[in-house]
Formats: structure tokens, sequence, C-alpha cells
């Protein structure tokens, strides 16, 4: 079995993966299957003081499928609904990818499920604005950045000189 690359709809990647799952047992081709998924990791957002954990695609309108490819289940891929069709390859032989980048894949679903990342992620040195607080549309520069307690410092110029602030992330944004 290989691993393909199947274009969903945009937004509706889990929808085709439900589909091809109950296309498939309904031919009765598990033999012919594997997995099938959708790449997705896990992100902390901050909404209105409250921290959540969401699910969010690392590749928004793809799903990979693993399957001994034939004429009877590419058919079968290819004419589910909420499916484009494959990525790559000539018009009736897509091109499997490889089994490294499919490992690399579930290392980064595995990663994002241990330890989920932030939505917004901010780096020493980039530019932002302040848009709540004291400090309302103060332009700075991020110093220092701290996931653990949602919190970053940065250097605002009030009154000609630089002063570090201590800010929560939903106080700024990326200018």
């Amino acid at each position: 079995m290989r691993w393909y690359v199947v274009h969903a709809y945009s937004g509706m990647e889990k929808a085709a993966e439900r589909n091809i799952i109950e296309r498939v047992q309904r031919a009765g081709m598990q033999s012919k299957f594997g997995r099938i998924l959708v790449p997705t990791e896990e992100v902390v957002e901050i909404k209105n003081g409250v921290k959540r954990t969401t699910e969010r695609k690392f590749f928004p309108g793809y799903v990979l499928v693993e399957m001994l490819l034939d004429d009877d289940t590419w058919h079968l891929v290819k004419n589910t609904a909420k499916v484009t069709g494959f990525v790559g390859g000539a018009r009736t032989r897509p091109t499997p990818i490889s089994e490294a980048e499919v490992q690399k894949i579930i290392g980064q679903m595995q990663e994002g499920t241990d330890k989920p990342r932030h939505k917004v992620e901010f780096v020493t040195g980039e530019y932002v604005r302040v848009k709540d607080g004291p400090f309302t549309d103060f332009n700075g520069t991020v110093e220092d950045v701290n996931y653990d307690k949602n919190k970053v410092r940065v250097s605002v110029t009030i009154f000609g000189r630089a002063t570090p602030v201590e800010l929560e992330f939903n106080q700024i944004e990326k200018a």
C-alpha cells in the first residue's frame, strides 16, 4: 500500500474523509485501503481571556489516503462526494508520496497533540501594535515571549524613551 494525496473541498476535509471510509465499507474494499487521515494539529488560542485548545488543519483542502492503487480504488476515491481528485501524477495515475513524508506529517500531528502550539506566535524583534490596555495604539518591538503564561514583553516608546511593558497575547497584534 502507498500513500496518496487527495484534494477535497476546502473546509470539507473531515466530510471527505468520512465519505471515503463509508464508500470503502459499502464496496467491501477494506483490504485495499489502509489509513485515511486529515493532517491536523492542536493550537491554543485565547478569546475573551479564556484559553481554548482547537484543532487546526496544516494542509487545508487535502486528505491522505493509504491504498493499493488500481482502477476500482481510483474510481471509488475520485467519485466520492467532497473530493475533487488526486494530487500529482498523470490524469489517471496519481503519484504516491514517500513514506518519509508521511512519517514527517504523522510526527507533526503527534507533536501537536502532545504539546499544542499557540495560534498566534510572536518572535523576538517583531514589530507589534498594542490594541488593548493603557498603551492602546502604541507600537513596539517584542523583547521576550512567555508561552506558558501567555505574556509578551514589548519595548514601547513613551516620551521618547524605550520602556519594557509586559502584556498578554490578546492585548497585541502583529503590525
